[in-house]
C-alpha cells in the first residue's frame, strides 16, 4: 500500500475528503501566529544573528546539507556560527545537549550527529530551541546562530528565513495538512528572505545542486571507492529519509542495479533488517549511516552529499546579515 505522501503529490481526487480538516489546520496555524505576533505567547530574541533554515513542505527537501554548507560558508565568512535543532525523536533526558560528531544518535537524533560531522561547528540540541542558542552563545562563544528546521518554530526571533522547496515536486497538490504536504500556506514563501530550490529554480529562487561524493565503507570512513566503480552491480540500498526516492534515483544515475528498501524518516535501525541474505553490497545514506555505524556489517557503505551554490547566494546572505559592508 503506498504512502499518504504519494498521492500529495498527484491529482487523487480522493484527497478532497481530507479538505475540510486542511481547513482546520490552516485556521489553527493562523491563529498561532496571531498569538505570537500579539505577544500572547512568548517569542525570544537572542544577542546574535539568528538564521533559521526550513521547508513548508512536509518530507526532506535538502535543508540539512544546505545548514552544514552554510556553516562553513559563515565560518570562512568570519563568523563563529553555531548550530541549533529540535533532536527530534532524541532520548536524552535533559537538554540542551552538546552535539559531537561521535554522539549517540538515539540520544541528540540523527540529523543532529550528521550536522555535528559535516560542519565542523559547535551543536546543541533541545525541544526549546532558544535553550539550546543560549548554551552554544554561553559555553562556545557563537556570534551567529543557524536553525535547522526552524521555520515554523516562532518562539524563536530570526534575523533571515531560508525555505528550502524540491524543484521537482516543488509544493505538491498545494493543499495543507492531511490533504497535501503543506506546513504553511504557499503565500508563506513571500515572506521569507531567501528561497532555495533543490534541482530546478524557479524565478527569484536560487538553485541548490546536490553531488554524491563517493562511497565510504561503513566501518572504515577513510575507505572510499567512486561510485562507478560499482557500476553494472545489483546492491541494496537503504534510506530512512524525507524522499528516499532521490537517494535511490542518485546510485541508478551511477549505473547500479538498485533493490529499494525505504524505511520512514528517522528510523532506528536494527543490525537484522540490514540482513537481506546475500552478500550484495548494501547502500545507505550518511543520515543512517549515523545509526548504522556500529552494526558490524561487511560490505555496506554510505553515500555523502555534497551541494553547490551559487556565488549569488553567499553574496546576498551576507548582504542581508550586513547591510553596510555588503550593499
Amino acid at each position: 500500500m503506498r504512502r499518504l505522501e504519494y498521492y500529495w503529490y498527484t491529482r487523487n481526487p480522493w484527497l478532497v475528503l481530507l479538505t475540510p480538516v486542511s481547513l482546520i489546520y490552516r485556521i489553527a496555524i493562523r491563529l498561532r501566529r496571531l498569538a505570537y505576533r500579539g505577544r500572547l505567547l512568548r517569542r525570544h530574541r537572542l544577542p546574535v544573528p539568528v538564521v533559521v533554515v526550513g521547508n513548508i513542505t512536509v518530507g526532506g527537501t535538502g535543508k540539512t546539507p544546505l545548514v552544514a554548507w552554510l556553516a562553513v560558508f559563515l565560518k570562512e565568512a568570519g563568523y563563529r556560527p553555531g548550530i541549533i535543532a529540535r533532536g527530534y525523536l532524541g532520548k536524552a533526558r535533559h537538554w540542551p545537549q552538546q552535539v559531537r560528531p561521535d554522539s549517540d544518535p538515539q540520544m541528540v537524533g540523527d540529523e543532529a550527529v550528521l550536522l555535528a560531522g559535516l560542519s565542523g561547528c559547535p551543536v546543541a540540541v533541545a525541544p526549546r530551541r532558544p535553550l539550546a542558542a543560549r548554551a552554544l552563545i554561553e559555553h562556545n562563544h557563537c556570534d551567529l546562530i543557524l536553525s535547522d528546521d526552524g521555520l515554523q518554530h516562532y518562539a524563536l526571533q530570526r534575523d533571515i528565513e531560508i525555505a528550502v522547496i524540491d524543484g521537482v515536486r516543488r509544493l505538491g497538490n498545494g493543499f495543507c495538512l492531511p490533504a497535501g504536504p503543506l506546513r504553511e500556506p504557499a503565500k508563506r514563501l513571500a515572506e521569507v528572505d531567501l528561497v532555495v530550490a533543490n534541482g530546478l529554480a524557479d524565478k527569484g529562487e536560487y538553485p541548490m545542486k546536490m553531488r554524491a561524493s563517493g562511497a565510504r565503507d561503513l566501518g572504515d570512513a577513510g575507505a572510499i571507492r567512486e561510485l562507478a566503480s560499482f557500476r553494472g552491480q545489483s546492491v541494496h540500498a537503504v534510506a530512512a529519509i524525507g524522499h528516499p526516492e532521490r537517494f535511490f534515483a542518485v546510485l541508478r544515475q551511477a549505473g547500479l542495479e538498485v533493490e529499494e528498501h525505504a524505511f520512514p524518516d528517522h528510523h532506528a535501525f536494527v543490525e537484522t533488517e540490514l540482513d537481506f541474505g546475500d552478500d550484495r553490497p548494501v547502500f545507505m545514506t550518511a543520515k543512517d549511516a549515523v545509526k548504522c555505524r556500529h552494526f558490524p556489517l561487511a560490505n555496506a557503505w554510505y553515500v555523502p552529499v555534497t551541494i553547490e551554490m551559487t556565488p549569488e547566494f553567499g553574496t546576498r546572505l551576507l548582504a542581508l546579515l550586513e547591510p553596510d559592508k555588503h550593499p
